[in-house]
């Protein structure tokens, strides 16, 4: 094992800073198996404090399902020599003032990692995520009603029998709640939302998020016009093979979730918007971080992290003006496989061909 690796079992390297008392994530990913986040995390602002319910004191939040791992790793740990100082700042900030972070960086350079390693870190569970694409509306995050569904299941179920209005299925059972509508479910810890790429949302989409970021809560319109028949409804959640209660046809959070916003700094966004969240900047990752990711997602038989890779990467990089960091991780992945070999001949061809700019790509 290299000094880039990280072993779990062994004594920790001494930081490059003294961490302050008020950190809670320290940004390593290592799961903090010794404390209780609602126990430490101090109360928050009054004007940031929700009361959605009731709150399941008990439910955990869903392990992950092998995401955190595909992003960050087999490990996934960082040393506290590489993590960054002012990232820890604003995400324990975030975590103090339950307000959204929005990360802004060049592709590949660890926005949406962010949000993996501070559920692993904090053992928050799965991260939630939403896509956004240049169609996304806000109520495809918040949950989706299949109205059409239901009517062909009564029709179905009513065929031959004299079901009555009140025989129809379950309005729950066509609900269901999208990831920005779950992570703001009632519960005592906060849930990860991670709402990937926002500079490819129409113009409305940030400013459509102002309401719930400050209410906290929202409400599902085919659930509420029927509340008092049915205070209570049972609904699919965004997280596999869960279903989840619904009182009053109003979803509203206890814990503010972490809410980590990703951006390629492609567009402004509104002043209203920006208001409401933190803003951080993530650099492109330095050689020792490059080598610490490539060393969590692959070795080679001989535990050589290919340093010659990772710094005529860094080279292009800073040639081309920017290069995502998966890029890297193709190059030793065929390094190590056998495929290629640094004296093969073809070698230099292949790598140039991926690490060319990607803005000269036709």
């Amino acid at each position: 094992m290299s000094a880039n690796e990280v072993d779990p079992g062994a004594p920790r390297r001494t930081p490059r800073f003294e961490a302050p008392d008020w950190w809670i994530y320290r940004g390593t990913g290592r799961p903090i198996h010794d404390i209780d986040l609602a126990e430490i995390l101090p109360d928050p602002p009054p004007w940031r404090t929700f009361h959605g319910g009731p709150v399941q004191e008990n439910a955990a939040p869903p392990e992950d399902d092998g995401e955190a791992q595909r992003r960050l790793g087999s490990a996934g740990y960082l040393t506290e020599q590489h993590v960054d100082p002012h990232e820890l700042d604003m995400v324990n900030a975030a975590l103090y003032l339950r307000r959204p972070l929005l990360v802004t960086g060049n592709p590949g350079s660890g926005k949406s990692a962010l949000a993996y390693r501070i559920a692993q870190e904090l053992r928050l569970g799965a991260v939630l995520r939403w896509g956004i694409t240049s169609q996304t509306e806000l109520r495809s995050g918040l949950y989706s009603y299949d109205a059409i569904g239901r009517v062909q299941a009564a029709a179905t179920s009513s065929v031959g029998t004299t079901a009555g209005p009140h025989d129809e299925p379950p309005v729950g059972d066509f609900v269901r709640l999208g990831p920005l509508g779950t992570a703001f479910l009632p519960a005592r810890l906060p849930r990860v939302l991670l709402i990937d790429e926002m500079d490819k949302s129409e113009a409305d989409l940030p400013n459509d998020l102002l309401s719930i970021f400050e209410e906290g809560e929202f409400t599902i319109p085919e659930l509420a016009r029927t509340w008092q028949r049915a205070p209570e409804v049972t609904v699919h959640a965004a997280d596999p093979n869960r279903m989840v209660t619904v009182v009053g046809g109003r979803v509203a959070c206890h814990a503010f979730p972490v809410v980590v916003i990703t951006s390629n700094g492609e567009r402004e966004f509104p002043p209203a918007f920006l208001r409401r969240c933190l803003q951080l900047d993530i650099p492109d990752p330095n050689v020792e971080k490059l080598a610490a990711m490539v060393a969590n997602h692959l070795r080679d038989s001989h535990g050589n992290d290919h340093d010659h890779l990772i710094r005529e990467f860094v080279a292009k990089r800073t040639e081309y003006g920017s290069l995502p960091t998966d890029r890297l991780l193709e190059a030793v992945y065929l390094a190590t496989s056998g495929a290629y070999q640094a004296d093969d001949v073809a070698w230099p061809r292949l790598v140039d061909s991926l690490w060319r700019r990607l803005s000269t790509v036709n």
